[in-house]
């Protein structure tokens, strides 16, 4: 094995009773739900015992993950596992700038907390949905929402697959033109046209809520969404633009690939991000964090 990115997932993957194994089993997990159930009371029955449309909702959704998401990656550092890079997919940048000590643990998940809260207020303004649109390239679908005033490109995933956000009203028209070009727009199981314009109130409370926490350069590498290069010193700036800018999750991986690393272990409940790491380059190893529970390495 070379170089090892741990890579966190984001909205999406959630189901009820994730985690609720992983506590049972792992000491260093049931510590880090027991910390985020501290500060947030009831977090842990959400992950454990809340209903498909309680974890759907943002406010929910984002405390749940990253709860989920550090005890994952707390059970691999103790077993001895360490990343040279981090990066994590909207939602799981935060969990991957914790991990990659720019703010302790509570700090992390305070801050998720209100990041969920701030994107669900915005959300809730407008009637707005996502969808992912696959067969299609990414300027093949940015040309289609220029027809729209309101569709963005707003995740660039990996080959043939790119997510919009936009208004409701607006994204059946838009599917049918993703049907006409060859291509398939499927909805997907948020609430909220994320990393779009319509996310800029967030953004904008967030870098607020920002400044009040002790934030600095942690000591692994992190790769941001924004830049998708490593940052510097501007974590602050780039967690909050993050809200209402585009992933650019495939440049990401291809810069991390470019330097050096080689797998990438996926923490998160579901495999969304080894499968388009795959699609991305399938000469690279990726795969969710349970295979290196089960010690049987991909």
């Amino acid at each position: 094995m070379g170089k090892i990115a741990f890579v966190f997932s984001g909205q999406g993957d959630q189901y009820p009773g994730m985690g609720k194994e992983l506590c049972e089993k792992y000491s260093a997990a049931e510590k880090v739900f027991r910390m985020c159930d501290r500060i947030r009371p009831g977090t842990m029955e959400q992950c454990f015992a809340g209903s498909a449309n309680e974890l759907k909702e943002t406010k929910n959704t984002q405390p749940c993950l990253f709860a989920f998401e550090l005890a994952a990656v707390e059970v691999l550092l103790e077993k001895g596992m360490t990343p040279n890079a981090v990066a994590g997919f909207s939602l799981g940048e935060v969990v991957a700038a914790t991990v990659a000590g720019c703010f302790d643990h509570e700090t992390g998940f305070r801050l998720v907390c209100k990041r969920g809260e701030l994107m669900q207020a915005a959300a809730e303004d407008h009637d707005t949905s996502m969808a992912a649109v696959v067969k299609l390239t990414a300027e093949q679908v940015s040309t289609l929402c220029k027809k729209y005033s309101d569709i963005y490109p707003v995740n660039f995933n990996c080959p043939g697959n790119t997510t919009v956000s936009g208004l409701a009203e607006q994204m059946s028209l838009f599917s049918a033109d993703v049907r006409a070009a060859g291509g398939r727009a499927l909805p997907l199981n948020v609430k909220g046209a994320f990393h779009s314009p319509f996310m800029k109130k967030a953004a904008e409370a967030f870098a607020e809520e920002l400044e009040t926490a002790d934030i600095r350069l942690g000591n692994t590498t992190l790769y941001s969404n924004v830049t998708a290069y490593p940052y510097e010193d501007d974590a602050a700036k780039l967690l909050s633009r993050q809200i209402s800018s585009p992933v650019q999750w495939e440049r990401m991986v291809r810069n991390m690939i470019a330097s050096g690393i080689d797998t990438f272990i996926e923490i998160g409940p579901g495999r969304t991000l080894t499968n388009m790491i795959q699609k991305i380059d399938s000469s690279v190893k990726a795969c969710p964090f349970t295979v290196y529970l089960e010690e049987k390495p991909c």
